[in-house]
Order: structure tokens, then C-alpha cells, then sequence
């Protein structure tokens, strides 16, 4: 099907609404206010569709013509937005970036600066991985990511410093480990630990990494936090969590134990460019936005 308008006569129609009169938006447009006439009475002759009527001295929009216009705004908005993202592209923009996140991450971190980029960079899409362990390094080493949060640096890959995210031991308030008022390591060795299994490796894979305390009879081993929230809820073990995740959220069924010399303790965050000097420019400008906001 070929179309009888163009999307110029549409833009023109619009502007006419938006200034209120013809003479306006002929210079909001630097056209001639004959041109603008010309133009919208060809577009009433392709359409059967009466689109100026005078109301007073003024040639104003019709009903029809506004109905129109509300249906042609989101198609000319999207070609302004095609008009932008070619620019991006030409400009070597890259269509999309990858960033691993170690989980021990709050995402906040990476979502909200999220916001302000993906409204300015409209030609650019991300892709989010969530890593642990070994993978978080993979991620790295094998350049498979244009921004990783990492948690120490590695070796050759230069790192600026992120954040931090304390690990908290809670178990259900329910839980036998829950009614001791001090807890000991060895307290714990007969109850059953729920850790999050390294997401780099198959589980025989002598590559995987473990990290903590790990010397309790029995453990149960899933995939991430939310099914680790999920068994501690069932009171089927104990687990350190990361404290952003115990702030975000109300568990009111979650006891923090206090285990002597071993209540809490960091891990640090790091950021760092994979593919280095071959980073794209959104990438660069991303991981620039990411260090502002975690430094704000």
C-alpha cells in the first residue's frame, strides 16, 4: 500500500496546533505562511479530510484533524527517535553493552544510574549478568562483559574502588540457632548452612571457589539469595546474607545470630573495564556514571 501523506505534512499539522495560528508556525518552521496553507490544504485533497476551519481571524485546527493528530504524534516522535539513535550509531555508539554484577552487589548501585543513561543514550540496550565466585572472574578475564563489578581486583585488569556490602548470619526466628543468645562456630557445625553455589563451574569442577566458613555437616547449595531467603524462611538452615538485602525488604521472620569473632564482615567492591582500550564509548560513559553514583 502506498501512503497519500508524507510524515513532513504531519510534522506541519502539528506545529500548526502547537503554535496556535499558521502565521506562527510558519516561523517556528522558517516557512512562508503560504507554503504552510499549500501544504496542509494537498494534505486535506490525499485524505477526503476537511483539517482547517476559521475560527474568528484565525485558521484553526478541525475536530478530525486533532483526532488525526493524536494518532500521528507517537509515529512522528519515533521517527525524531529513529533520527537519534542513527546519530548515536554513526557517532560509534554501540548498539548494546554487557555488565557482569557480582551478586554480593547491591543492584541499586547499577539500576538507578541506569535511568539517567538509558535516557540519553536511546540507541544503546544492556544486558545484566549476574555472577559469583569464579564467574565473576571468567566474566573478566575473558572479556565476555564491558563493565564488571567485581569483588577484589584481578590480576592484569585495572580496578577502581565501588562499594562494599557487609554479610549479615541470620536464621528463622523459629530455628534452634535462633534461641541462643551467643553463638559459637562450632555451635554451627551441626546445623545445616545454606550457601550460594559458584555460578562459574560445574559442581565437580575443580575450578569452582568457596568462600567463608564452610564446615558444617550438612549444606544445602542453590543457585542465589532468593531461594537462600527462601530455605532460611522454611527454617531449614542458617546463611550470611548480604545486609542490602535485609534493608530492602521487611523479614520479620529473620533473626541475625551473634557469633563470637564472627558476627559480620565486608567485601569489597570493585569496578573495572575488561576489554580495556577497546571499550566502546557507551560503555565508557556508562562505567563513568556508575563511579559518580557510587561515590555521591
Amino acid at each position: 500500500m502506498r501512503l497519500k501523506s508524507t510524515l513532513e505534512q504531519w510534522i506541519t499539522l502539528q506545529e500548526v496546533d502547537n503554535a496556535g495560528s499558521i502565521q506562527a508556525a510558519a516561523i517556528s518552521l522558517n516557512k512562508s505562511h503560504t507554503t504552510l496553507i499549500y501544504a496542509i490544504k494537498k494534505l486535506e485533497t490525499q485524505l477526503d479530510v476537511k483539517l482547517l476551519e476559521i475560527n474568528g481571524r484565525r485558521a484553526v485546527l478541525t475536530h478530525h484533524a486533532k483526532s488525526l493528530l493524536r494518532r500521528a504524534t507517537s509515529m512522528i516522535e519515533q521517527a525524531k527517535d529513529l533520527e537519534q539513535i542513527s546519530q548515536q550509531l554513526a557517532q560509534g555508539i554501540e548498539s548494546e553493552i554487557t555488565i557482569s554484577m557480582d551478586h554480593l552487589c547491591d543492584p541499586a548501585l547499577l539500576y538507578e544510574p541506569m535511568k539517567g543513561f538509558l535516557g540519553s543514550n536511546s540507541a544503546t540496550s544492556i544486558q545484566v549478568i549476574e555472577t559469583s565466585l569464579s564467574k565473576t572472574t571468567q566474566m573478566v578475564t575473558t572479556e565476555q562483559v564491558d563493565i564488571a563489578i567485581i569483588t577484589l581486583p584481578i590480576t592484569n585488569y585495572p580496578a577502581q574502588v565501588f562499594s562494599s556490602t557487609t554479610m549479615i548470619p541470620v536464621v528463622h526466628i523459629n530455628h534452634a540457632l535462633a534461641k541462643l543468645e551467643s553463638v559459637h562456630t562450632s555451635d554451627l557445625v551441626n546445623y545445616c548452612q545454606i550457601v550460594i553455589r559458584d555460578l562459574g563451574g560445574k559442581p565437580s569442577n575443580t575450578e569452582t571457589r568457596n568462600v567463608g566458613w564452610l564446615k558444617s555437616n550438612q549444606r544445602i547449595t542453590v543457585d542465589n539469595f532468593d531461594h537462600a531467603i527462601k530455605a532460611i524462611e522454611h527454617g531449614l538452615g542458617f546463611c550470611r546474607l548480604p545486609e542490602h538485602i535485609l534493608q530492602h525488604k521487611e523479614y520479620k521472620q529473620l533473626k541475625m545470630l551473634n557469633i563470637e569473632h564472627n558476627e559480620k564482615y565486608q567485601v569489597p567492591l570493585h569496578i573495572t573495564l575488561p576489554k580495556g582500550s577497546k571499550t566502546g564509548k557507551a560503555a565508557l560513559a556508562f562505567f563513568e556514571m556508575l563511579l559518580r553514583n557510587a561515590n555521591a
